[in-house]
């Protein structure tokens, strides 16, 4: 499932915004820019919808910030500014696209679908592909070729993770706050235990060759040319 993250200080908009995405994926909510940062370095979500004029710290200070991190999480940026040079600056910091207030729900709702279709490779259908394995985000499925895996619950999210970061080392930490969120009481090596069972039901299908283990470090997906 898609984490979405709405960083809106008027809650009535911030609500309005989160009714548009719920189709999407998973949508969370926050109302201040320090509590804003927090979140983003969570590592927990996959695209943010960002306003600009935030309690506490603006959003095109969060920008920067994130992206002089080399966090490049995509971020949309939803403002009442709405000149040129606001929306000049905001590229140029590093954001993913611009929409400006008042919006339409069907334009942000395909924007958003176009940022999360070009970073993460969705089809419009909602799936995730990896050669002849499909996940089936609504359904919560793992398909190959015509057979269902018995890939759920944590094991489910954790094989999306790894789809939506092929090619990139994560870290243990990093699954482990995506997963199971960083305030979990849960031990970080539960990651090694899941990564173990999803290696299992991966094996009929020889796709768990494709997924390494960094030693020390973390695991990695290999992109679909090597297979």
């Amino acid at each position: 499932m898609i984490n979405i993250l709405v960083i809106e200080d008027e809650k009535e908009i911030s609500q309005h915004i989160k009714d548009i995405l719920v189709e999407l994926g998973k949508v969370t909510q926050v109302y201040d820019g320090d509590e804003a940062l927090y979140e983003v370095e969570s590592g927990e979500y996959d695209f943010v919808i960002l306003d600009l004029m935030l309690p506490n710290m603006d959003g095109l200070s969060i920008l920067k910030k994130l992206r002089n991190d080399k966090n490049n999480i995509p971020i949309l940026i939803l403002t009442a500014k709405d000149s040129l040079d606001n929306k000049l600056e905001g590229f140029e910091v590093g954001a993913d696209d611009y929409l400006t207030k008042p919006f339409h729900r069907e334009e942000l709702l395909m924007r958003s679908k176009a940022i999360l279709k070009r970073t993460f490779e969705l089809y419009e259908d909602n799936t995730l592909n990896y050669g002849d394995l499909t996940c089936l985000l609504m359904q919560r499925e793992v398909k190959y070729k015509d057979d269902i895996l018995p890939i759920q619950g944590k094991e489910y999210d954790l094989l999306v993770y790894l789809l939506q970061n092929k090619g990139i080392i994560l870290t243990k930490e990093q699954i482990f706050n995506r997963i199971w969120g960083y305030d979990s009481d849960t031990a970080l090596s539960v990651v090694e235990v899941y990564m173990s069972h999803l290696r299992k039901h991966l094996k009929e299908t020889n796709l768990n060759k494709q997924l390494s283990t960094i030693r020390n470090v973390g695991y990695i997906l290999q992109k679909e040319e090597t297979l």
